[in-house]
């Protein structure tokens, strides 16, 4: 009898210890989900929300604080301030933003540099298309298409002197590059009815730099003159050349800001792959810590599914750098609920954050959807 009560009490206390076992498993096992959301949770809060602007100097403060107050409210995060390169400006409106809880990124048209009065006292700056003509005076597609020569010592020291002077304005995170390549040799599909145009090769009026510079510099490299090939389009030497033209521009820009403990972001094409195809820009090879690839879905003619291919194809192609991709969104044409799977498409595919082109396009309700999407 003593056995069987002993047999049923040592059953019991190990029934008792398994049960205790299995819960403080459970219990690690909630922790580790806990701590799982927790991470997830964090992960989305630093989810960013930018926007470029354009800065109207006539405008006053008042206004401008009103601005960035509606930004901040509505769930953005940094504004990307277009001053046509004017570090005064810039120095007026950083506080004003940073005031309102906003991170101040300065934005500046590189490589296209329309009306920059210093350049334009200097026309052999200016970037030579394959039939002889150049963007001084015959620009490609559109009269603000000035392209300045990214080889030319003189053209691209003015503008890595510009980058430094908005280096410098105190309290700006980046300089931001845009126009960081050549113009089109192939325009957006969307695009191109625009202009009654069908490119199916790389036609000579829009294929460029083919300058003195720019030309003797290749000569000297490869021993050969790409004018004398019969299909340059098809000579990757040449190619090469001119992508790491804009390659080492980039990587001087960012050994300035750096320099003036700032950090470096671009405005890119959609993804490294198409903007080597379209622009001669191969941004996966920089050094620079941000880019926020323009990814607008309607200027492609696709769909809002697409955001989320490049910006996936973008963030693979990034994976062995220390740079951040936000996904760029074109908002004029979108409903709020296209704003919003917009958003959620550059989520789930690895962006960073999510910038829109641009602050002016915003109506009460896509705002709304933007606050409704950070609060997620």
């Amino acid at each position: 009898m003593k056995f069987r009560f002993l047999l049923f009490s040592l059953l019991v206390a190990f029934s008792t210890i398994s049960c205790l076992d299995n819960m403080q498993k459970a219990n690690a096992n909630t922790a580790e989900a806990s701590e799982g959301t927790e991470s997830e949770t964090n992960a989305d809060s630093d989810f960013k929300y930018w926007t470029w602007i354009t800065a109207d100097a006539s405008r006053t403060d008042e206004s401008y604080t009103e601005e960035f107050k509606k930004y901040k409210e509505n769930g953005l995060d940094a504004v990307l301030i277009n001053t046509d390169t004017d570090p005064e400006l810039l120095s007026r409106l950083t506080p004003l933003a940073k005031a309102e809880g906003l991170e101040v990124h300065a934005w500046i048209m590189a490589v296209n540099r329309p009306g920059d009065k210093v350049a334009l006292q200097h026309p052999e700056w200016y970037q030579v298309s394959r039939n002889g003509e150049s963007c001084f005076d015959h620009r490609p597609y559109v009269d603000y298409y000035q392209w300045l020569c990214p080889t030319r010592e003189e053209s691209r020291n003015h503008i890595l002197s510009l980058v430094e002077g908005l280096a410098k304005v105190k309290d700006v995170e980046t300089v931001h590059l845009d126009y960081i390549r050549f113009p089109d040799i192939f325009l957006p599909i969307g695009l191109l009815p625009k202009y009654d145009l069908e490119q199916t090769t790389e036609m000579p009026e829009y294929d460029f730099c083919y300058c003195d510079v720019c030309i003797a510099k290749f000569k000297e490299m490869h021993h050969k003159d790409p004018r004398d090939t019969e299909d340059p389009q098809i000579d990757m030497e040449w190619k090469q050349f001119r992508l790491n033209r804009i390659r080492d521009l980039v990587n001087d820009a960012y050994k300035i800001v750096h320099e003036n403990n700032k950090e470096l972001s671009a405005a890119v094409f959609p993804y490294p792959e198409m903007a080597d195809h379209m622009v001669r820009q191969r941004w996966d090879k920089w050094d620079i810590d941000y880019v926020l690839p323009m990814i607008y879905n309607n200027f492609y003619n696709e769909e809002l599914d697409w955001i989320g291919f490049a910006t996936k194809q973008g963030v693979q192609d990034l994976e062995a750098k220390n740079t951040e991709l936000h996904t760029g969104i074109y908002i004029p044409e979108m409903t709020p609920e296209d704003l919003t799977e917009a958003i959620n498409q550059a989520k789930a595919n690895g962006a960073k954050g999510v910038s829109f082109f641009d602050g002016g396009a915003f109506t009460k309700e896509k705002l709304e959807a933007v606050k409704a999407a950070s609060e997620e």
